[in-house]
């Protein structure tokens, strides 16, 4: 059973900085796309960013030049590193996996994925 556990959220001032990490286990998968996604107040949630098996990135608009997405495999685990902070930034932090067959796109829609974690608050202020 593929377990995922996010920590490294927080709260801090605007153009701050901050590094999440999710903790994989149970994980056997070969080909896979993982993914951060966040969910502010009173909000839908969002795919921020994507990665497959191969280390290809994708990210959205608002957050290109300012985040990045990486994964150690042999430590299972995704980081998400966030710099320049802004408000709009806000929400609750979640990871998610989504098994493949092959890789070469992008998934950035929540019932694209098959596994979550818990989520981790962060909160940004001005």
């Amino acid at each position: 059973q593929v377990q995922l556990v996010e920590s490294g959220g927080g709260s801090v001032q605007s153009g701050g900085s901050l590094t999440l990490s999710c903790v994989a286990s149970g994980f056997t998968f070969s080909k896979y796309y993982m993914a951060w996604f966040r969910q502010a107040p009173g909000k839908q949630r969002e795919g921020v960013a994507c990665i497959d098996s191969e280390h290809s990135a994708t990210y959205i608009d608002s957050v290109k030049g300012r985040f990045t997405i990486s994964h150690d495999n042999a430590k299972n685990t995704l980081y998400f590193r966030m710099n320049d902070l802004k408000p709009d930034d806000t929400g609750i932090y979640y990871c998610a996996v989504r098994p493949a067959d092959y890789v070469g796109g992008y998934y950035f829609l929540p019932y694209e994925y098959n596994y979550w974690g818990q989520g981790t608050q962060v909160t940004v202020s001005s």
